[in-house]
C-alpha cells in the first residue's frame, strides 16, 4: 500500500500512528512558479527544479532529486494494492490533488485501487487549516473513512489540470462555468487562485493586496503578519516561505511599496523571516488606494499555473466588479 501525502508532517505522524503501507511526501508547491503543461516528465521535472531552487535557495541537483524520487514513488503503483492520496480541501493541496489525478487517469491502474482522504474540518478541531494539526490518533481515524476515487473524479481533476496549466485562462474560465461536484473542494480552491491575478483596480492580487493591507493595520512583523495572513485566508494554504516571496515582490520591485527591514536576501531562510518586518511606502499607499497601478509602474514577470504573465501589462486580470477574468485588449 502506498500512501501520497501533502507535506513530511503528515507523512510522518501517519507512519507514527501506524497506519500501514508505505508514506511519502509530496515536496512541491505547484501553487507558485511555471506550472506549464503537456510537457515530458523529464522537461516538466527540470522546469520545475529551477524555479524551486532559485525561489527557495536549494542546490538544483537535490531538488531535481528529490521530484524524481517522489515520480518514481508513484510510477510504482501497480506494486501496490492500493494508493491512497492525502490532500485537504486548500488551493496548495487541490493544485497537488489534481496533478496526481491526471497522472493516474493518463493510466491502466491495473487491479490497483485508488483512494482518497479529503476533508475541510475534523471534530474538535476549531479552526481545522489542514491534515498537518492532526496527531496519531486523529489520522488514524480518517483512514477506515477513505473512499475510492471514481472514475467522474479522475476525469474532473485532469480536466481541471489541464485548466490550471494551460497557457491561457480560458480553459479556468470554461471549467468554472460546469458542474464541479465530483470533487467538492475544487470550486472554491480554483476560485481562490483566480483572485490571484492582477486586479483591474490596482495591479495585484488577493494575496499582495491583503499584505499590505495588514502591513497598514499594524502586522509590520513577519512572526505575526504571517499568521495574520493565514487567519484572513486560511483556504490558500500557504507556508512562510510563499508569503515571504510575496512580500519580497512588492518590496524589491523597481517600485517599491515595501520597505524591508533585518532581511536582504531574497530566499526564505526562516531566522530572517522571523526577523523581517515590513513598512508600507507612499507609492504603496497610492497602490493599495487604487490611485496606481503596481503591473503599470513596474511591469509584470509572474507565473500563475501555466499562464506566464509578462511584460508591461497584465494580459489577464481579476475584476472585483464583475467576479470575472478579464483578457487585456
Amino acid at each position: 500500500m502506498l500512501h501520497i501525502h501533502n507535506g513530511d508532517s503528515t507523512a510522518g505522524t501517519a507512519r507514527e500512528a501506524g497506519i500501514p503501507g508505505d508514506h511519502i511526501a509530496w515536496r512541491e508547491a505547484l501553487i507558485c512558479g511555471p506550472a506549464p503543461g503537456g510537457l515530458p516528465k523529464s522537461e516538466f521535472i527540470k522546469v520545475r527544479a529551477t524555479h524551486l531552487a532559485e525561489a527557495y535557495a536549494v542546490p538544483i541537483e537535490k531538488v531535481e532529486s528529490e521530484l524524481r524520487y517522489q515520480h518514481a514513488a508513484i510510477e510504482s503503483f501497480l506494486d501496490h494494492e492500493e494508493v491512497v492520496l492525502w490532500f485537504e480541501h486548500d488551493l496548495f493541496c487541490q493544485v497537488h490533488l489534481i496533478y496526481l489525478l491526471d497522472w493516474f487517469a493518463q493510466r491502466d491502474l491495473g487491479k490497483t485501487k485508488l483512494s482518497l482522504i479529503s476533508i475541510d474540518e475534523f471534530p474538535g478541531v476549531k479552526f481545522f487549516h489542514g491534515l498537518g494539526q492532526l496527531n496519531d490518533m486523529q489520522l488514524a481515524s480518517l483512514w477506515p473513512l477513505r473512499q475510492e476515487i471514481t472514475p467522474a473524479q479522475l476525469e474532473l481533476g485532469s480536466k481541471a489540470w489541464r485548466a490550471y496549466s494551460a497557457p491561457d485562462a480560458l480553459q479556468l474560465i470554461s471549467l468554472l462555468g460546469s458542474d464541479l461536484s465530483a470533487l467538492p473542494f475544487l470550486r472554491d480552491a480554483l476560485t481562490k487562485h483566480m483572485l490571484r491575478f492582477p486586479s483591474t483596480r490596482n495591479g495585484l492580487g488577493r494575496i499582495e493586496n491583503l499584505g499590505l493591507e495588514l502591513v497598514v493595520a499594524g502586522y509590520p512583523g513577519f512572526k505575526s503578519l504571517f499568521p495574520a495572513f493565514m487567519r484572513r485566508e486560511p483556504a490558500y494554504g500557504f507556508g512562510d516561505a510563499q508569503f515571504y516571496l510575496a512580500m519580497r515582490r512588492l518590496a524589491t520591485a523597481q517600485v517599491p511599496l515595501l520597505k524591508q527591514q533585518n532581511g536582504g536576501n531574497s530566499a526564505p531562510d526562516p531566522l530572517q523571516m522571523l526577523l523581517s518586518a515590513f513598512e508600507i511606502t507612499e507609492r504603496g499607499e497610492a497602490v493599495l488606494a487604487g490611485a496606481e497601478d503596481f503591473v503599470i509602474k513596474n511591469g509584470i514577470d509572474m507565473w500563475l499555473g501555466g499562464v506566464h504573465l509578462q511584460g508591461r501589462e497584465s494580459q489577464w486580470r481579476w475584476d472585483d466588479d464583475t467576479q470575472q477574468l478579464l483578457v487585456s485588449l
